[in-house]
């Protein structure tokens, strides 16, 4: 269904949720440029409400798309108000041992039902609705509402970090679309991810003194990073967020039972609060405890935590005009924190709930959907 014919926010997102955007990291070929799609999509529902629209590779086929709000200013560049984003990400993660449809979107039992319905396509839908809703209004608001459309949140968060290089200056405050059931997540943890090697030597298993085992090595370090490396994340407590936490999730090695193994490496994740990593980021942590312990970190993908003040004057006219905001934390991470490091005041809130994120039966609850687009369409009536 082309953009200008929908009749509610449920068709939107209906539409949005049948047009495939898997990221494509690791699985190229599952829905190749779902991406781009959805940021055309976009930019056919909101080029004719007077957006000036932009595609800006992120990478390669992989773009964000930039709505610059209407404005009255008729000479181009010399709308100076003061400007705010709405900005959901484009992919979701895979279809995988899903146990519905992914993208039918079919709708029963008072729900929708598919990939991204609730991560994070239906706070998309909630947002874009409620400029759909004022588009006669926004060119002549005090604040300019832009609506972003970031790649690759599920994995790198390439779009955020390309967005937040070359525009977060632009901004004031940004709104990150995640289903947070209208809480204002204002601070979340952050994340390193590392891989552990060892190094053993190679023998008959037969003989196994012979040579030395690097999955026994690795497994006795890992007991050791459990206990003493995260006990040392304790002293770090935030109000909040609470304490650091570890998981190992990821283990392998070696070749056949019968030949001791040569090598072996595991995965972890280290979820950080701010105070952790002011100083120092949790990989250069992570490398410290490490020395003399014959064991490498051979690769570290690390993303920040984000934390704003909750007298932020952004938060408290929210709360003017929505009559109340509960604020509150999140442990996972977004498109936010790349925001917000980069000096952007940034929240997560939408429609939904974290809960049915990446789950088998993803699904959106027609109401919360319903409430979450009466809800950006109220935040922008407040604003006139």
């Amino acid at each position: 269904m082309k953009p200008s014919y929908m009749t509610s926010v449920v068709e939107l997102l209906q539409a949005l949720v049948r047009i495939p955007s898997v990221n494509p990291d690791g699985e190229p070929d599952v829905s190749p440029g779902g991406e781009k799609k959805m940021a055309e999509f976009i930019g056919q529902l909101l080029e004719p409400l007077g957006f000036t629209i932009t595609y800006e590779d992120a990478e390669p086929g992989r773009p964000n798309v930039i709505a610059r709000a209407p404005s009255s200013h008729k000479t181009p560049g010399s709308d100076d108000r003061p400007r705010i984003l709405l900005g959901p990400h484009l992919d979701t993660v895979t279809v995988k041992g899903m146990t519905v449809e992914p993208w039918s979107a079919e709708i029963s039992g008072g729900k929708m039902w598919g990939r991204g319905t609730s991560d994070t396509k239906g706070p998309m839908a909630a947002m874009l609705w409620g400029l759909r809703e004022n588009s006669k209004l926004l060119a002549d608001l005090p604040v300019a509402i832009d609506f972003v459309g970031f790649a690759g949140e599920e994995s790198r968060q390439p779009g955020s970090q390309h967005f937040a290089k070359h525009h977060a200056a632009e901004y004031e405050f940004a709104i990150v679309g995640e289903p947070t059931s209208l809480e204002a997540v204002y601070c979340t943890k952050g994340c390193l991810w590392a891989t552990l090697e060892t190094r053993g030597k190679a023998s008959h298993a037969s003989k196994p003194e012979l040579g030395e085992n690097a999955i026994l090595k690795l497994t006795h370090l890992l007991h050791r990073l459990d206990d003493e490396f995260k006990a040392s994340l304790q002293e770090f407590n935030h109000p909040v967020l609470g304490s650091p936490s570890l998981n190992i999730g990821v283990i392998s090695g070696g070749v056949l039972p019968n030949i001791v193994p040569e090598d072996a490496r595991a995965m972890v994740d280290i979820r950080t609060v701010p105070e952790m990593v002011e100083s120092q980021s949790a990989s250069e942590r992570l490398r410290e405890w490490l020395v003399n312990k014959d064991i490498e970190l051979t690769k570290a993908a690390e993303y920040p935590p984000m934390e704003m003040s909750e007298e932020h004057p952004w938060l408290k006219k929210i709360t003017d005009i929505q009559g109340g905001l509960i604020l509150t934390g999140a442990p996972w991470f977004s498109d936010a924190a790349h925001l917000s490091k980069a000096g952007l005041a940034s929240i997560c809130l939408g429609p939904g709930s974290i809960d049915q994120a990446h789950k088998a039966d993803e699904f959106i609850k027609i109401s919360d959907l319903e409430e979450g687009a009466e809800w950006f369409t109220r935040l922008i009536q407040g604003l006139a």
